[in-house]
């Protein structure tokens, strides 16, 4: 059930209470109410007083912050729950709780009936844990705690002279924690200036499964992650990340106090967070070092455990990459039915006196016992729970290769992860809950059906919802220019000599000010390297230093060209003369040895729809539009959007593609686009 903004019933008191607040809001924050924001604040309201779900495109510059921000406030005034917002990343999440919401706080909170208390709610390894501090955890190798990092960063115990001592980098790093810790506040990692590692990080910190719990920890009562949640549930605004729902959601844990209503901003995110947070990888490396631990921390024997390693060591040798669509075949479901019962039978035995002192040995140990089970148990049940599985090795994935090419003497793993999410949350998030979603790229053209579809709120059972499109405040077709290469040969692997060449063609045209995307790190490393030599501008790319850095230096040399991959697609926001090109490398497909897409594809088309269309072109439509959204971030941007892939001009898909896109004026003409970007050029000299 979807619509575009059109004229409602009556405005309720309500309704005018949070316009008002919006433009007291904006007039103390120096700026200038907008039609798009007014109506996705009125939206907004409305779906929090009715509970029907609403998902709202919000075009770069309406300032949608502010226009849910507002009516969730208000809401939560009159509620006896708190009211939550969720975020893709944790910087999205800091920069509403550090930024946004005090400035906006600041400005309305005289016309409020009482003040209103935000927290702030993170993971628990986002924290220092003070009891680990104290030396209530063991002291461990580094590597073999790194080997159970799944969608958390993992622990390594406490620090002690075999990470090298305070003379190496990582000891100066933990002493530096240390004299922090003593003097935080929140113990919130993000709090840290300058950050420290992940390795560093590590020693001071631990996983929500090696936790000890509030029962049993000597120093619950000063425990940093527990003062956050204890915040939080006395909060009318409670600010968190897509991870953190989607534990709660998923596994039912009582992560998140309780709520009647949540914004999820980033929405076009959720899907992929939600499925990654709920993916697993099982090796057998994680098993030696699970039993090595048990021995260690427990006493107990644990010949069951490496017997039954050795065992998946041998089903697994020479296994082939890939997805395996029927899962693991009897062999190594028989080795994964041995290891099963063989972590069953040592958490048994580790239990240990209840009356005891609580161990951190023990409970790290027991922790990636149970963790092992987990994934056991979900390997064993994969077929019927309509999981997906497949094969990798750690080089597999390789970020800086476009088609990496897998290591095949290294260790197989076994991953994974749902067909669907959509289930799932339909029961644990929208069921009991009204949700509001928004992006700035979450319809295609008008239709919002295929982003709710992976989310569960389309097909029989489905909830009600409503898709509105506010608009943006831009005037795309006299700001930008779409420009299709068409007469460039197809993408094949890396960039072609032609594309190198319009690539050239077009950065010597605008004068630099680039923001080049490439599909991959090594086709951005190689374009960089490629022209360089035949630029008089500076050419950074990705790697050359931080990104933050990187973004900064682009911004602030209106001539200098940041070539990179998806992290700058969605990251960079750099408004002004500075970025007046935006160049895709090719069209952001899902990669072809995607198991999980190729898994999710295989399904649609099997129940009669269209798995490319449904599923790769989906991805890439979305993804596509937000590379293209960099180009225009203030009223008074123009530029060129140039999609090097000709596919984006020939396809039959094309159409659907571009339907996702800014309603640029577009063209095909090379001569045009060049014309183009050198008046801009002369505009910026």
């Amino acid at each position: 059930m979807t619509d575009l903004v059109a004229p409602e019933a009556m405005e309720t008191a309500g309704e005018q209470f949070v316009i008002e607040l919006l433009d007291r809001a904006v007039a103390g924050m120096g700026g200038q109410s907008r039609e798009g924001q007014h109506e996705m604040a009125r939206q907004v309201a409305r779906a929090l007083g009715t509970g029907d779900h609403l998902l709202v495109q919000a075009g770069t510059g309406t300032g949608k912050s502010l226009a849910y921000l507002i009516p969730l406030i208000a809401h939560a005034l009159e509620s006896n729950k708190p009211a939550l917002v969720s975020t893709a990343t944790l910087a999205l999440q800091t920069q509403i709780v550090g930024r946004d919401l005090p400035r906006l706080l600041k400005a309305i909170t005289p016309a409020l009936d009482r003040p209103v208390k935000v927290a702030l709610v993170k993971g628990r390894s986002n924290y220092v844990c003070r009891h680990k501090l104290e030396g209530g955890f063991p002291s461990e190798e580094p590597a073999e705690g790194q080997l159970f990092s799944l969608g958390e960063d993992t622990s390594v115990p406490h620090f002690a002279a075999s990470v090298g001592g305070p003379s190496s980098q990582l000891g100066k790093e933990v002493v530096r924690l240390r004299e922090w810790a003593e003097k935080t506040a929140t113990g919130d990692r993000d709090e840290l200036l300058p950050g420290v590692t992940d390795r560093a990080w590590r020693q001071v910190s631990v996983t929500s499964m090696e936790c000890l719990g509030a029962q049993k920890c000597p120093m619950a009562a000063e425990c940093f992650s527990e003062l956050a949640r204890q915040d939080a549930a006395e909060a009318d605004v409670v600010v968190t990340n897509h991870a953190m729902l989607a534990v709660s959601a998923f596994e039912g844990l009582a992560v998140l106090p309780e709520y009647d209503v949540v914004v999820v901003d980033e929405a076009h995110e959720l899907q992929d967070r939600v499925t990654g947070a709920v993916s697993g990888q099982l090796s057998v490396a994680m098993v030696h070092a699970a039993a090595a631990g048990a021995r260690k921390h427990t006493a107990i024997t644990v010949d069951a455990l490496n017997a039954a390693a050795a065992n998946l060591e041998l089903a697994l040798a020479a296994v082939p990459n890939g997805l395996l669509p029927n899962g693991l075949n009897e062999e190594q479901l028989d080795c994964v039915d041995q290891l099963r019962d063989a972590c069953r039978a040592a958490l048994s035995d580790s239990k240990g006196d209840g009356n005891a002192t609580p161990d951190g040995g023990r409970q790290l140990a027991r922790s990636r016992l149970m963790l092992i089970l987990e994934l056991c148990e979900r390997l064993l049940a994969a077929r019927e729970n309509r999981e997906v599985v497949w094969f990798s090795r750690a080089s597999a994935f390789d970020p800086a290769q476009e088609f990496s090419q897998p290591d095949e003497t290294a260790p197989a793993l076994i991953n994974i992860a749902p067909l669907s999410v959509a289930g799932r949350l339909r029961e644990g998030l929208f069921s009991g809950h009204t949700v509001v979603l928004t992006s700035a790229t979450l319809a295609i053209g008008s239709a919002f059906e295929p982003a709710a579809g992976g989310l569960g709120l389309v097909g029989e059972g489905a909830p009600r919802w409503k898709g509105v499109d506010v608009g943006s405040p831009f005037d795309y077709p006299k700001q930008g220019i779409l420009y299709v290469a068409g007469h460039l040969p197809k993408p094949g692997r890396g960039a072609s000599p032609e594309a190198l060449d319009e690539l050239e063609a077009l950065i010597r045209a605008s004068g630099g000010g680039a923001l080049c995307l490439f599909s991959s790190r090594r086709a951005a490393e190689e374009a960089a390297e490629a022209l360089r030599p035949k630029l008089d501008m500076t050419v950074l790319c990705q790697g050359d230093s931080t990104m933050t850095a990187l973004v900064k230096q682009f911004a602030d040399e209106p001539d200098t060209c940041l070539f990179g991959t998806m992290s700058l697609w969605q990251g960079v926001d750099v408004p002004g003369g500075s970025c007046r090109l935006v160049v895709i490398d090719r069209i952001p497909f899902p990669r072809p040895d995607d198991p999980l897409m190729t898994a999710r594809s295989r399904a649609v088309a099997q129940a009669g729809g269209n798995g490319f269309m449904s599923v790769s072109a989906t991805h890439a439509a979305i993804r596509l539009a937000q590379g293209a959204g960099r180009l225009i971030r203030s009223t008074g941007d123009k530029g060129v959007v140039a999609v090097l892939d000709s596919r984006l001009a020939t396809e039959r898909y094309a159409g659907f593609l571009r339907e996702a896109l800014p309603p640029f004026w577009s063209t095909t003409d090379r001569k045009t686009a060049i014309a183009a970007l050198e008046r801009l050029a002369g505009e910026n000299a």
